[in-house]
């Protein structure tokens, strides 16, 4: 959900896929594992987005998605398609994440998050200026930053849902309303949506039916 930023800056989207998939920074955080219970030391009201954002959202989908494929090329005749978390980063949020998981999975057919051993992703938490994101190394590694005074301010779900948008493929759009949980924090700390609306849900569906298949043609 990325929030926090003084600046505005127009993300710039190109085509196919790729204009699908925007605005998460690709660099990690420096963190500390303070108490969530930290006092709210910012005011989280503007947002800003970049090409190197939509870079980094499309990297950190990529190599979910890639690493899925491998999984299923090893076991071809798994049925399922499972995206494997972990949250012995961020046991503050467990609850979050776990209601953040009941949404994605009740709303989304071809794709399932599921916490276990050979994590996809992970979580994890802390302190940071810039608030809650999705980062990766473009290698296979990627994870949620959920930040303590952030929580605080938004629906803690509704933040770990929409981040995890990002992971399953999801850009942000901040002008939408509450409805839509790719909004992220643009509604305002009123909103209290943690759903993906119609669009968001046949989205994702059509992101790993489609990218997935291609993944599993190249590595198998």
């Amino acid at each position: 959900m990325r929030h926090p930023r003084t600046v505005l800056v127009s993300a710039a989207l190109s085509a196919g896929l790729a204009a699908a998939l925007s605005a998460v920074p690709a660099t990690a955080a420096t963190t500390t594992a303070n108490s969530p219970t930290a006092a709210v030391s910012s005011s989280y009201s503007a947002y800003a987005g970049s090409s190197a954002d939509a870079k980094a959202t499309k990297a950190f989908f990529d190599a979910v998605v890639k690493s899925v494929a491998e999984k299923r090329a090893a076991n071809p005749g798994a049925q399922a398609v499972t995206v494997v978390y972990s949250t012995s980063r961020a046991p503050s949020f467990r609850s979050q994440i776990s209601r953040s998981t009941q949404i994605w999975n009740s709303s989304v057919s071809n794709v399932k998050l599921q916490e276990g051993s050979g994590a996809d992703f992970s979580y994890r938490e802390g302190n940071d200026s810039r608030g809650s994101y999705a980062s990766t190394d473009g290698h296979g590694r990627g994870y949620i930053f959920l930040d303590y005074a952030q929580n605080q301010q938004y629906n803690s779900t509704r933040v770990t849902a929409h981040e995890t948008g990002h992971v399953l493929g999801l850009p942000d759009h901040y002008s939408g309303p509450c409805s839509e949980l790719m909004s992220g924090g643009g509604p305002g700390t009123s909103c209290q949506n943690a759903t993906p609306n119609a669009q968001e849900r046949s989205r994702v569906n059509a992101l790993w039916a489609n990218g997935l298949a291609a993944a599993i043609a190249r590595v198998s």
